[in-house]
């Protein structure tokens, strides 16, 4: 079929961007790496000829931070004409799409409480129809209730209008 040929490893030109990751997605990096440098500065107090032993063992660590803040950046939820997708990796080999086409979507769901109320946060769903290992699932989504009304729209306006789905 043309439109499994269509899928490719990166956003197509006609994609609309929906969301991406929240700030508060970035909560657990920015506490970690708030203890690892107080870990390291204390370290440094106390033991200050082992400077070089600390230093080893922080560098990597804050590298492994930064990646990890790099790849939460890197999520991104969008539809284009084939489906909805989620794009994210940092890394050449991790880099890539997930999604659900437009013919085998169910509907696209958010999951509200107080907490993403307050922080504008959102868990988003979108449910596959005939399947649950290939389902959309993002947490900490920023602008995630109005991801989910477009992405509905877009469906109920596809079927209406008799669109490829």
């Amino acid at each position: 079929m043309q439109q499994d040929q269509d899928i490719a490893s990166s956003a197509s030109g006609n994609a609309i961007r929906l969301c991406g990751k929240a700030w508060t997605a970035y909560l657990a990096v920015y506490m970690q790496t708030i203890i690892l440098v107080g870990l390291f500065v204390a370290a440094l107090y106390w033991q200050p000829h082992q400077w070089l032993a600390a230093t080893i063992v922080f560098v990597p660590l804050q590298g492994w931070l930064l990646y990890r803040w790099l790849l939460i950046r890197s999520v991104r939820l969008y539809y284009d004409d084939i489906g909805v997708w989620v794009y994210s990796g940092v890394l050449p080999w991790k880099r890539g799409l997930t999604g659900v086409k437009w013919r085998d979507l169910d509907e696209a769901i958010f999951v509200n409480s107080f907490w993403s109320w307050l922080s504008h946060s959102y868990c988003v769903q979108v449910r596959h129809r005939f399947t649950k290992t290939n389902e959309i699932a993002e947490v900490d989504m920023a602008n995630g209730k109005q991801a989910v009304i477009t992405i509905n729209q877009q469906h109920q306006q596809r079927i209406r209008q008799g669109l490829p789905l």
